[in-house]
């Protein structure tokens, strides 16, 4: 099975912390070159050194914020310019949490500028290349709302299947210049963001921390949550050589939580 990244270069954004950062790092090790996109150059600096070179990869950064158009256009297209993006992981955290009925036209416009047209810019930017190199892995991060919505994620699971939709068909036109799109379904990830849930629900409801945790892990078959790492590994092998022939597809790893075939 050739599992080898070797003279790729990967882009991975939210690469600082996380699950971001899980899948740089298996990246790296596969022997990909990766350069981070996040906001915090103090934690992509510190995201950098911390990542394998043997086969002497230099790892790069760049600091960015997805609601800027047009300094994202700007950056993709410098790194673009430069050499060819082999991977891109499409990777960004969440909408808040909310009732679909509470939710107001700012934050689904917000959601769908952060999510599905950042994908859709950086994707296109990067599509050029990957076609002259025969060779193009899009991972989208995004939920397992695409495939069971969740409660109290009506702005989340509305713009999550947006971007599957587009996963989708992007993988449809693509598929025939040996470019892949996939996505990849986390469920409960141990991460900053499940802290803060945690954190927040405990908080309303006036109860223990652990209480909500192992409320939630009883709903999953593994009883427990995931590691941001073992969400990597899945990414990981979707960026190879042996998953050629794995395209279009939606695959959670969650334990065994969601509720469908």
């Amino acid at each position: 099975m050739n599992l080898s990244l070797e003279g790729k270069t990967a882009l991975v954004c939210g690469g600082s912390q996380g699950i971001g950062y899980a899948i740089a790092q298996e990246l790296a090790l596969m022997g990909a070159e990766c350069i981070l996109l996040a906001r915090n150059e103090a934690s992509l600096q510190q995201a950098v050194t911390g990542l394998d070179n043997t086969l002497q990869q230099v790892h790069r950064y760049h600091v960015i914020d997805f609601n800027d158009a047009a300094a994202t256009q700007a950056t993709i297209a410098s790194i673009v310019a430069d050499r060819p993006v082999h991977i891109l992981v499409n990777n960004s955290g969440g909408p808040a949490a909310g009732p679909i009925v509470d939710a107001t036209e700012d934050q689904f416009l917000q959601a769908f500028q952060q999510h599905l047209l950042t994908n859709h810019r950086l994707s296109t930017a990067v599509i050029g290349r990957m076609k002259e190199e025969g060779y193009g892995r899009i991972i989208n991060i995004i939920s397992t709302s695409v495939k069971v919505p969740l409660r109290n994620l009506g702005v989340s699971n509305t713009i999550r299947g947006a971007v599957a939709s587009w996963a989708k068909t992007m993988a449809n036109e693509l598929g025939a210049f040996g470019i892949t799109v996939n996505n990849v379904l986390p469920g409960a990830t141990r991460t900053g963001r499940l802290e803060a849930i945690v954190n927040n629900t405990a908080q309303k409801k006036g109860r223990a921390k652990e209480e909500i945790e192992e409320e939630m892990m009883a709903e999953i078959p593994a009883r427990r949550f995931g590691e941001p790492a073992e969400i990597a590994a899945v990414a990981a092998f979707l960026a190879t050589p042996a998953a050629a022939y794995v395209n279009g597809t939606s695959i959670p790893v969650d334990g065994g939580r969601t509720g469908s075939i």
